[in-house]
């Protein structure tokens, strides 16, 4: 398996290309997707896509949440080195809504920032009117660490986000055994 491809239980986890660009823009084109994140514009133009995927940051892994060979979301982690530290994000296309599947993809990125030691604290959050992101939240264990307005770029204004931590526990593999595997 490429270092650049994670495998899960029904999930493929693999770089993001071009040939993404339509099939994002069409998922994160949603209203209910796209206002839901920090980042994602809306109208989520193919432009807009092409250039996300063009330019992430540096200290960004992003990878395209595939089921059943078709690309379902997005999920990832940007990294904070001197911190040791990462934030985790994704987001999953509406019609796919409902089936563990955010749990699952952003639990093998978990898993896979802590057993390549690329942080030791790993933070997330959602804005205070998506209560799906913070049952999936909880499920992977993050703590509650407080609040803060947060830029919502589809709405064009700053909301409401409640903030979570998770540090990495002791029986973190014995948890997650199972779920992912990540190379």
């Amino acid at each position: 398996m490429p270092a650049d491809e994670i495998k899960t239980k029904r999930l493929r986890l693999r770089r993001l290309t071009t040939a993404d660009t339509e099939r994002i823009a069409e998922l994160g084109g949603d209203w209910d997707v796209a206002s839901m994140t920090s980042r994602m514009p809306y109208p989520y133009t193919l432009d807009a896509a092409k250039q996300w995927i063009d330019h992430l940051d540096a200290d960004e892994k992003v990878f395209g949440i595939e089921h059943d060979g078709e690309l379902i979301g997005v999920t990832g982690y940007h990294g904070d080195p001197s911190a040791n530290s990462a934030e985790v994000g994704y987001w999953i296309g509406k019609p796919y809504w409902g089936n563990g599947f955010a749990t699952e993809a952003a639990s093998a990125v978990i898993e896979y920032i802590f057993r390549n030691k690329i942080a030791q604290t790993i933070t997330c959050g959602h804005f205070d009117d998506n209560p799906a992101s913070a049952r999936v939240i909880e499920k992977l264990g993050f703590e509650k660490t407080g609040s803060q307005q947060w830029w919502c770029e589809a709405r064009r204004i700053e909301h409401l986000a409640i903030r979570y931590q998770l540090n990495k526990p002791e029986g973190f593999w014995r948890k997650l055994v199972g779920i992912a595997s990540a190379n």
